[in-house]
């Protein structure tokens, strides 16, 4: 399985994104914001950082830029596609997930290891969860507050496409304590927390179970190649 990671001015995670995939089991290939050409790879993978330097609005610039068009149409064909912060605000922004990411409601940069839980394990990325999993994934962002109107609350709701969402205290403002969420079909699927920075054994956050060793995130990336095999 190839897993493409796509590079925008700004990005920061790529690399940690390939190398979940690697550890995952895939091959990552590199992409670059400026090509129309997604080089054959099976999924795609938008990651976290600050493209553009979120001027305009965050995700909003990156979510034009030429291979977006080969993703939106990748994505209407059912490729499997992941968009972690930054990533997640560039798939509302190009509308292939509703809502919007908006500045923090205190107002300040936040970094902690969250707690989530999986609600929905019927996506490409999440097949290999359990529902009502709880895990923990590193935070950082500072607009991460998920907004969307309440008749689109309801609907996602009502759906089951509210994906991962925050226990404990809501880390940003984000309504109805939504973390991540999917669309119609499944295959997109867009978070805030970071998975990539929870793939391996003594690098990622603390767990109470030594069999997980902060190695929650690293179930999204094995999912996506299990979605792709069963094809």
């Amino acid at each position: 399985m190839r897993i493409g990671v796509i590079t925008f001015p700004g990005s920061l995670d790529e690399r940690d994104a390939q190398r979940a995939i690697r550890i995952a089991g895939a091959e990552p290939v590199a992409l670059w914001h400026g090509e129309h050409d997604l080089h054959g790879v099976d999924a795609l993978v938008l990651p976290g950082g600050f493209s553009y330097g979120d001027y305009l609005r965050a995700g909003a610039i990156a979510s034009v830029s030429p291979i977006m068009a080969e993703v939106i149409d990748a994505a209407n064909k059912g490729m499997p596609v992941l968009g972690i912060c930054n990533g997640f605000q560039m798939l509302t922004e190009a509308h292939l997930l509703p809502g919007g990411l908006i500045r923090n409601d205190h107002g300040r940069f936040i970094r902690r290891d969250q707690v989530l839980r999986v609600e929905n394990v019927d996506t490409a990325w999440t097949n290999e969860f359990t529902a009502n999993d709880e895990i923990i994934i590193p935070l950082k962002n500072g607009e991460g507050g998920f907004i969307a109107s309440e008749a689109e609350l309801d609907r996602l709701e009502g759906e089951g496409r509210v994906v991962f969402r925050y226990l404990g205290r809501n880390p940003n403002g984000s309504l109805r304590d939504i973390a991540g969420i999917t669309n119609e079909r499944g295959n997109v699927v867009g978070l805030m927390p970071h998975p990539e920075h929870a793939v391996e054994p003594g690098f990622g956050p603390d767990t109470a179970d030594a069999m997980r060793s902060g190695t929650d995130g690293l179930t999204l990336f094995t999912s996506a190649i299990q979605a792709l095999a069963a094809v």
